[in-house]
């Protein structure tokens, strides 16, 4: 440690760096009382859980990546530029430069949708749609009627599409949310094909994945808070969402590894547009909870043996021998006699 204690004749004597941290003032009994030093500082004895981390690589991406298919055939006019997020309503291509719009839902839409088609549950998920983005005054339910017919007349004469009240995949792509677009594999001037892959697009949620060594799995525990290191400096709270059951080994040699996936949810949107980024995670391995801390820097090394904060009171300081625990952030759990949340010890000044 910095600093060594050793008792003298004329009392407690500090030695460390060549610098006393200790002055002897006389008090009104006579007694030498140890007197802080303008060459220390101080800093508060806390009560609350400490955390001890270890830092790993991951990889800043957004979730659930996946390929896209339209169901219109034509030239394709337009596409939209990577990176972009479509939404409800919004143009995810044109072909023969009429729009192929995104609609929200699981269900593909598998047939087309008229008056005297059967009742079903993709009726039921197109008239949601249509509500959703303010037309037609229809009941969302899964038979289609005259109102839902209108409806669909209404949107298609705004997005500038023939007016026919039907609706089938050369029109409406379904999506379960808002998507981003990852590539784009139908290019302006090539032919879209029902069937063929136009995209590969990612929800617009952030995730961190983390190819975790399998040495260090008892660091990933689901639902474990962690920290995410951004590019570019600062840092974002998440979540691990996502521990994989199955050990992946690759390499050869020494250069064999074998990790397990990782996932994290970040709490919050403040983590840049960047995808497949490097990035630190700080993994939670140990947490000791309502503990007394102190600054690592707090501690005195005793020549006999164990350790010492010097707790400042009233313009002096005591000696106080203490029992360490968890070593954490900067900090280590402290147990001591008569110590107490608020108190004030002695660290080396900045």
């Amino acid at each position: 440690m910095r600093r060594l204690l050793f008792a003298g004749a004329a009392g407690v004597v500090v030695v460390g760096g060549g610098v006393a941290a200790l002055t002897l003032a006389d008090s009104k009994d006579g007694h030498a009382t140890p007197k802080a030093t303008a060459s220390y500082s101080t800093a508060d004895i806390t009560r609350g859980d400490l955390v001890d981390t270890s830092s790993v690589d991951g990889t800043l991406t957004y979730n659930d990546s996946r390929s896209v298919s339209v169901g219109a055939s034509g030239m394709v006019t337009w596409v939209p530029a990577i990176g972009k997020t479509v939404s409800r309503g919004d143009t995810l291509l044109k072909v023969d430069n009429k729009p192929v719009t995104l609609f929200y839902g699981r269900l593909p839409l598998y047939r087309t949708l008229k008056l005297g088609v059967a009742k079903g549950p993709d009726v039921k998920q197109l008239e949601r749609n249509l509500a959703a983005l303010g037309y037609g005054d229809m009941t969302v339910d899964e038979t289609f009627t005259a109102a839902t017919a209108a409806a669909i007349k209404d949107w298609q004469s705004d997005r500038g599409l023939t007016k026919t009240g039907v609706i089938d995949a050369s029109q409406v792509v379904y999506q379960p949310g808002a998507v981003r677009i990852k590539e784009v594999k139908s290019d302006v001037g090539s032919r879209a094909q029902p069937g063929q892959p136009a995209f590969t697009v990612s929800d617009t949620n952030r995730r961190v994945h983390v190819d975790l060594d399998a040495s260090k799995q008892d660091l990933a525990k689901d639902g474990a808070a962690c920290t995410v290191e951004l590019p570019g400096g600062g840092a974002a709270k998440g979540h691990i969402t996502s521990v994989g059951s199955v050990a992946r080994t690759s390499g050869s040699g020494d250069d064999k590894t074998t990790t397990i996936d990782v996932d994290i949810t970040l709490d919050d949107g403040t983590t840049g547009k960047l995808d497949q980024a490097p990035v630190t995670v700080d993994l939670e391995s140990d947490r000791a909870k309502n503990v007394l801390s102190v600054p690592v820097e707090a501690l005195l090394a005793l020549r006999e043996g164990g350790f010492a904060v010097q707790v400042v009171q009233n313009g002096a300081v005591h000696l106080v021998g203490v029992t360490t625990g968890l070593y954490g952030g900067g900090r280590v759990e402290i147990k001591g006699d008569g110590l107490s949340a608020g108190m004030k010890v002695e660290v080396p000044a900045t």
